[in-house]
């Protein structure tokens, strides 16, 4: 099957849908979603297909996340119901992805941010390589963790999770597993083979056998200075103690959260705990889908993308300029219910 950016196919006993919009890298749009779902909800009925690999035609990005252009376009032309659609459907796909009857493979080599993250962090066996990027930058753009994004981070050890959440950091492919991310490094120079392996053998046996990089100790360096900062009630005392640290990652952390929307951060921190609170991704989900369909009406929203890839100045005007100007109570009104539910989990054989 062909599609403009997507390589869908057979071979032997395994599907595979590659994303192929590498200029872009590989950022998910509203028909890109509905494709891999309509895939997905085909595959699940034929007994031919018993495992799913979903990688890209580019070594340089697995995903990087949605297509917030086309957001920020579509949001503008048609209004905020117009893109909270475009949400609904995709965290309807990752509940899909997540509870699928067939083993899924998700190959994370390069960037795999936001929506790629939800795309590929949720499924059964999730592989990264030693060139795999992982985050969820989403305060950059004054949104907040989502895709299930929050739910993994929330589950991550110690407070390891909460630092990712508010500064947007990345991890390499062993962190990514350290933290929940993904399961097993393999050499990306592997993953050819992998295919051609699943076509013709059960994923768990070939994942087993597969050659991996050892990650044992995560690469986090100082863990207990990391958790000292960040074990505080609240992220004014985040930024006091960072600005009393002079180790390199207190600095980075400075750093971050100095670009990012101080009401974003905010509204990170609680969501944070929230999932921590809520026993499932679907769950997590609901709660993500009223912070976004909250936050998409804020004017930062439209300001973080403009600054970040439109015009590229890395300078964005937010409406708080600091965490003291934050209001707390519109953080709070952030978990109102939302306008529309997601319906989960998804039991349907379409994404309907």
């Amino acid at each position: 099957m062909t599609h403009e950016t997507l390589r869908i196919s057979r071979h032997g006993h395994l599907g595979r849908i590659t994303l192929d919009r590498p200029r872009a890298l590989n950022a998910l749009d509203i028909g890109m979603i509905e494709a891999i779902a309509a895939c997905l909800a085909r595959w699940r009925e034929d007994r031919e297909v018993r495992t799913i690999v979903i990688d890209s035609t580019s070594s340089r990005a697995f995903c990087a996340g949605a297509d917030l252009r086309a957001l920020i376009t579509l949001l503008r032309a048609q209004g905020a119901g117009a893109a909270r659609a475009v949400f609904r459907t995709s965290y309807r796909l990752v509940s899909m992805l997540a509870g699928y009857p067939k083993p899924v493979v998700s190959f994370m080599d390069g960037i795999a941010m936001g929506g790629g993250i939800g795309l590929g962090g949720h499924v059964r066996h999730r592989i990264v390589t030693e060139t795999s990027i992982l985050a969820m930058p989403e305060v950059a753009i004054a949104l907040t963790p989502d895709a299930g994004g929050s739910y993994l981070l929330s589950r991550a050890p110690g407070l390891s999770g909460l630092r990712l959440a508010v500064t947007g950091g990345r991890m390499d492919g062993a962190q990514a597993i350290a933290c929940g991310f993904a399961d097993r490094m393999v050499p990306s120079c592997d993953l050819a083979q992998l295919v051609d392996d699943l076509a013709r053998h059960p994923a768990g046996r070939v994942l087993d056998l597969a050659s991996h990089v050892s990650v044992a100790d995560g690469g986090w360096g100082d863990v207990a200075g990391i958790d000292a900062v960040y074990d505080a009630p609240d992220m004014g005392v985040v930024a006091e103690r960072l600005r009393n640290c002079d180790a390199p990652w207190a600095q980075a952390d400075r750093a971050a959260l100095a670009q990012a929307d101080p009401f974003a951060v905010e509204l990170a921190w609680r969501a944070f705990f929230a999932a921590r609170a809520l026993p499932n991704l679907d769950m997590v989900l609901e709660q993500e889908f009223r912070l976004i369909c909250a936050l998409i009406e804020r004017p930062d929203f439209a300001e973080g993308v403009r600054a970040r890839l439109i015009d590229r100045d890395n300078a964005p005007q937010w409406s708080c300029r600091d965490g003291d100007a934050v209001d707390m109570r519109q953080v709070a009104a952030c978990f109102a219910p939302a306008p529309l539910s997601l319906d989960l989990p998804v039991r349907s054989h379409s994404q309907g």
